[in-house]
């Protein structure tokens, strides 16, 4: 054998001895990793374990209701908290409900834009040949993420930590989601309620009117009328309207 030879096996040999130590020395180093991120050597067995932890495990909400609460109490002295808590939390699984059956049937206070929003998501599952199912819904916790007030309007904003299986499929083959996994989520739901409709420029929204003289009330928790005195009902449950719900970390409903 030429010394030509003997040099270029030689070579060969070192590089791969060299490239086994490398490779041998990552896989350590990856079984490491694992070990202390996910207590397993292998990175897929840890990765499918995290997933697993991730699918069982509630999302944290926006918690803000100590803040805003007692602004909306002063607003609005009627306003019962948990009795529109269960509202949101109702509305959410009757939306999602709704999705998956394709027949819309919402019994709570529920806008105009909403219930285009719900009839649009089906529309287009339909046009694409889609079947979305939600099931095994549960609500964990709802509060109340923010309140505002501007242009007529006052709006509170619930944060709901929400989770489910979620998937679709066209033909029976699966397309998205998963119908194994459950899946962990947060929606915001929107309850508007409109004090002056012209600043609103929301002609079709339900307002607080003076029972006497028609007039509209357009100061926040008035109890007579600054027109002609009558006393003014209080605010209550028919004045709210639920106008808006989205998927805080993913896309609209």
């Amino acid at each position: 054998m030429s010394s030509g030879w003997i040099v270029f096996l030689a070579v060969m040999s070192a590089v791969l001895i060299g490239g086994t130590m490398i490779y041998h020395s990552i896989k350590r180093k990856m079984e490491e990793i694992s070990l202390a991120a996910f207590g397993s050597k292998s990175l897929a067995e840890g990765l499918r374990s995290q997933a697993d932890i991730l699918a069982e495990t509630p999302k944290s909400v926006s918690g803000m209701t100590r803040i805003f609460q007692p602004q909306i109490q002063r607003d609005f002295p009627d306003f019962h908290l948990e009795q529109f808590k269960n509202k949101v939390e109702n509305l959410l699984v009757a939306v999602l409900e709704a999705v998956t059956t394709e027949r819309i049937d919402l019994q709570e206070e529920v806008s105009l834009e909403l219930i285009t929003q719900v009839e649009n998501c089906i529309a287009a599952n339909r046009a694409a040949g889609i079947r979305e199912v939600y099931s095994d819904i549960k609500v964990h916790r709802t509060e109340i993420s923010d309140y505002r007030k501007k242009e007529g309007t006052c709006t509170i904003i619930f944060q709901s930590a929400v989770e489910y299986y979620h998937y679709r499929e066209k033909d029976g083959q699966l397309v998205d989601g998963n119908r194994e996994r459950k899946e962990q989520t947060k929606y915001n739901t929107e309850l508007l309620y409109i004090q002056d409709e012209k600043l609103a420029k929301a002609g079709n929204a339900v307002g607080t009117t003076c029972p006497n003289c028609g007039a509209p009330i357009t100061e926040l928790g008035r109890m007579r009328c600054e027109y002609c005195g009558a006393a003014v009902t209080p605010i209550n449950l028919k004045v709210w309207t639920f106008h808006q719900i989205y998927e805080v970390d993913y896309h609209h409903v």
